[in-house]
């Protein structure tokens, strides 16, 4: 068992010998700010595309399957306890407005 623990440390320090000679320190030299810029001006157009036909309607699926399971739960328990908690159905509900809503306007604030 010993001889086992000891084969496994001198392994780890071997790799990390290894890792610590062939890391290279990179410094930026230049402009990294309009590289970034510049990147994001390049693909914006694909990124937008896929965020508002992909992405949003995924949430916008999940975020109505979920109001209406949680509506058809909130009704059972009122007629299992005769009160209808509002809490849940309307934060799902207030999410999904917002997600249904918000491809006209969060484009402009990116």
């Amino acid at each position: 068992m010993k001889k086992k623990s000891k084969k496994i440390l001198v392994t780890l320090m071997a790799a990390a010998l290894m890792f610590a000679v062939h890391a290279v320190p990179v410094f930026a030299s230049g402009d990294v700010a309009g590289a970034i810029e510049n990147t994001w001006t390049a693909a914006q157009a694909q990124i937008k595309t896929v965020v508002n036909n992909v992405v949003f309607p995924v949430v916008d699926m999940i975020l109505a399957i979920l109001f209406f399971v949680k509506l058809g739960t909130a009704y059972f328990d009122y007629r299992k306890h005769g009160q209808f908690e509002f809490t849940a159905p309307c934060i799902l509900f207030a999410c999904l407005i917002f997600t249904l809503t918000a491809p006209l306007y969060i484009w402009s604030i990116l």
